[in-house]
């Protein structure tokens, strides 16, 4: 048995002392994540790679009841919904009326004639997400193992318990169909 399910499972147990042994064994790949999702966030961002991943974490340990892991993989994929809720939840705080809505401050020195780069919108993301979540759960989990987690399809499609190419078919329905979705103006959806 692996050490990390040893230590998951001293977790699911009851033991306090568990949790400290499971952080330093998650901890780089949990920050490697982090790390690549704030690197496609707009410049700026406020979010540290590091306060990322311990709100990540303290969120998959600290529920009412012990989370339940049978595999890396399966934490791994528990990580990455909780990483795209707190990106989620901290790109709604941004946006709130209360902190000025979707107007952002800007330098003077800092203004380009040029258009900026496109980023995507995460909030969009989000609800798209969600509808394919609707239409196709299977498609959608493994958006947010690839995307959100950052697996590779061949550890996605463990994590599934899928095959590879099962996965890869399924990762390229659901790019078409969120891409399809993101690029059609409002008023064509209806």
């Amino acid at each position: 048995m692996s050490e990390f399910l040893q230590a998951a499972q001293a977790f699911q147990s009851g033991d306090p002392a568990a949790a400290d042994r499971l952080f330093p064994l998650v901890y780089d790949e949990l920050r490697r994540l982090a790390s690549s999702h704030l690197d496609r966030e707009k410049p700026g961002h406020t979010l540290q790679p590091t306060a990322l991943v311990h709100e990540a974490y303290l969120r998959l340990l600290g529920g009412e009841e012990p989370p339940t892991w049978n595999s890396r993989g399966h934490f791994f994929s528990a990580a990455a919904v909780a990483i795209r809720r707190i990106l989620i939840d901290h790109a709604r705080r941004k946006q709130s009326q209360k902190r000025g809505g979707e107007m952002e401050r800007q330098a003077l020195d800092d203004v380009v004639a040029a258009l900026p780069e496109p980023r995507e919108d995460l909030l969009a993301l989000d609800e798209a997400l969600d509808r394919l979540k609707q239409i196709d759960a299977r498609a959608a989990q493994v958006v947010e193992l690839l995307y959100f987690a950052g697996l590779t399809l061949s550890e996605a499609a463990a994590v599934m318990e899928t095959s590879p190419r099962t996965t890869r078919r399924l990762w390229a329905y659901a790019r078409a169909w969120l891409r399809r979705e993101l690029e059609e103006p409002d008023e064509q959806k209806l």
